[in-house]
């Protein structure tokens, strides 16, 4: 059973900007135009958090045929060592927007794209989020034992730690 914590919807939102704050990889799931769904991993925008998200992409990739197709998304997050784990879904439109990837560009990404951000294929993929779920155990090896040996002595299950949903 998770813990429900009654943040006002302004406290839930810091908190999930916080959580995500310093994931650098995540998981984007699309649907595939044969009704599967498909996931890869993507790198975050380091941007700050206003409800969307931002990646780059290749025009010609798969993944732009099934935003294409469905433009219903997910995108997980997860930071074992710290207990962490996120979810949030939302919708995916192509955005071409020179300044916003100006803002966003690290020279890291021509690896993907060796013209830079004058690369023909290059599109920003931008998540618009709609719904969101996180998970903040309490962390620490410690911490985590201490739990599940209080929890066979006590025959009570181990503090899960906050657990939120949220529509923003």
């Amino acid at each position: 059973m998770s813990a429900k914590n009654n943040y006002s919807h302004t406290d839930a939102v810091d908190k999930l900007r916080s959580l995500m704050k310093d994931v650098k990889f995540c998981m984007l799931t699309t649907v595939h135009e044969g009704g599967y769904l498909q996931s890869r991993p993507m790198a975050l925008q380091q941007s700050e958090f206003d409800g969307d998200l931002w990646f780059f992409t290749g025009r010609s990739t798969e993944k732009v045929a099934e935003v294409a197709h469905d433009q219903q998304v997910n995108v997980s997050f997860a930071k074992p060592d710290d207990n962490v784990y996120v979810s949030v879904s939302g919708r995916a439109r192509l955005v071409n927007d020179r300044a916003k990837a100006e803002e966003l560009w690290n020279p890291f990404y021509r690896t993907w794209f060796p013209q830079g951000l004058d690369d023909p294929d290059l599109v920003l993929l931008k998540i618009e989020v709609d719904r969101a779920e996180y998970w903040d155990a309490p962390n620490g090896i410690v911490t985590h034992l201490f739990g599940v040996v209080k929890a066979m002595a006590t025959g009570q299950r181990p503090d899960p730690g906050e657990h939120q949903k949220l529509r923003l």
